[in-house]
């Protein structure tokens, strides 16, 4: 695939950021990663996918910050954007090394600022439940940290 930046038809300058993607937002190993490539600069194993329009063209883009930063004229909100994300995994992966601790009933739980975290293992479907002071989530879990992950998630999301 040549490069985009050497095609005239493609507008440079003039686009919008629209979202910055974490392409591994569900915690996914390093390995386990479906990295992505820069539409413009063929950039491989590109983690941080920033989602760029242009009203003259009728395409989205999937970029690289750098890329995202050229083709927006803008080098704070890019960086800034990614940065949140990268923040973000890191609180996550740090949510997952947390001291939990086991109740005598052997559930899996945390007390974490004001808010109490049980995870348990339904005996009927062997998954696994969460409940964030005493609200019940409705998913059910195949792992641990899946259910771990999702509490992080509910927690960000309050």
């Amino acid at each position: 695939m040549s490069l985009r930046w050497n095609n005239k038809e493609i507008p440079h300058k003039g686009w919008c950021l629209v979202d910055v993607i974490d392409v591994r937002a569900n915690g996914q190993s390093i390995s386990e990663t479906k990295y992505e490539k820069c539409m413009m600069c063929n950039n491989e194993k590109i983690r941080y996918v920033h989602l760029v329009s242009h009203p003259n063209y009728s395409e989205q883009l999937r970029v690289g910050c750098i890329c995202a930063e050229k083709m927006t004229n803008d080098y704070v909100n890019p960086k800034a954007k990614e940065k949140q994300l990268r923040n973000k995994a890191q609180r996550r992966n740090n949510w997952l090394k947390k001291n939990w601790k086991y109740s005598v009933k052997g559930n899996i739980y945390l007390k974490f600022k004001d808010n109490l975290i049980t995870i348990i293992r339904d005996s009927r479907t062997k998954k696994y439940k969460c409940c964030v002071n005493n609200v019940w989530g409705k998913k059910l879990f195949s792992t641990i940290d899946e259910a771990k992950i999702a509490t992080f998630e509910g927690l960000e999301y309050l």
